[in-house]
């Protein structure tokens, strides 16, 4: 941390869970570091597919399907420079823990769905899981589904704890076409989609000069 005294404070990205339903915030995990990049991928989601007819070559049957990739890294080293009692007992375990059961059904779910099987009642539906909503800035609220993740463990303590890893996040922004206008997920999307058309109106339009012609 910067001793000058009017060093802009840090921001820090993250994954936010919420409850589907009453909107309370469950949970915030905040990257310890911030990634360097994070790689995103939009998928036009055209009403005509590759081989459709004329009349919809200019149509769009719904917003592109969006997807993140980030890899952050964490370490516990700093904790263990100042004696953190937790750091030293289990290592990075709590925060690999925080972030791997966001893929995880409940275990109380997973006893209530046994014992339903065991008396012979179908299971309809599983219950719904937290929105995950990934944070960068407030520029960029989204909800997501976690599609990929993977763990490096690159160091351990003496009792076998990991004291620094590398993080890979593949994730899937849900948009309504997913969610629904009612969700809670949705309303988010349309607020990152209205805040997106709004910057883009901020973007100086260009002029044909630019491009070498005087005119279309």
């Amino acid at each position: 941390m910067s001793s000058f005294p009017n060093s802009p404070k840090l921001l820090k990205g993250g994954i936010v869970l919420i409850d589907p339903v009453s909107a309370a915030v469950k949970r915030i995990i905040a990257l310890q570091y911030n990634p360097d990049s994070i790689s995103r991928t939009l998928q036009v989601q055209g009403a005509g597919g590759e081989s459709g007819e004329r009349s919809e070559a200019l149509r769009l049957k719904g917003p592109p399907v969006e997807t993140i990739k980030v890899e952050a890294e964490i370490d516990a080293t700093d904790q263990l420079e100042v004696a953190d009692g937790k750091a030293a007992e289990v290592g990075l375990h709590p925060q690999l823990a925080a972030l791997e059961i966001i893929i995880y059904p409940g275990s109380a779910e997973l006893q209530a769905a046994n014992a339903l099987a065991q008396s012979g009642t179908l299971e309809i539906a599983p219950m719904e899981a937290a929105l995950t909503l990934f944070v960068w800035s407030k520029q960029r609220i989204v909800p997501v589904r976690l599609t990929e993740f993977s763990i490096t463990e690159e160091a351990f303590d003496q009792a076998l704890n990991p004291i620094r890893a590398k993080i890979s996040l593949g994730m899937r922004v849900l948009s309504v076409n997913d969610l629904g206008f009612a969700h809670k997920g949705g309303s988010l999307f349309m607020s990152y989609l209205q805040n997106k058309e709004q910057l883009a109106q901020q973007a100086k339009s260009g002029a044909f000069s630019a491009l070498g012609i005087s005119g279309i």
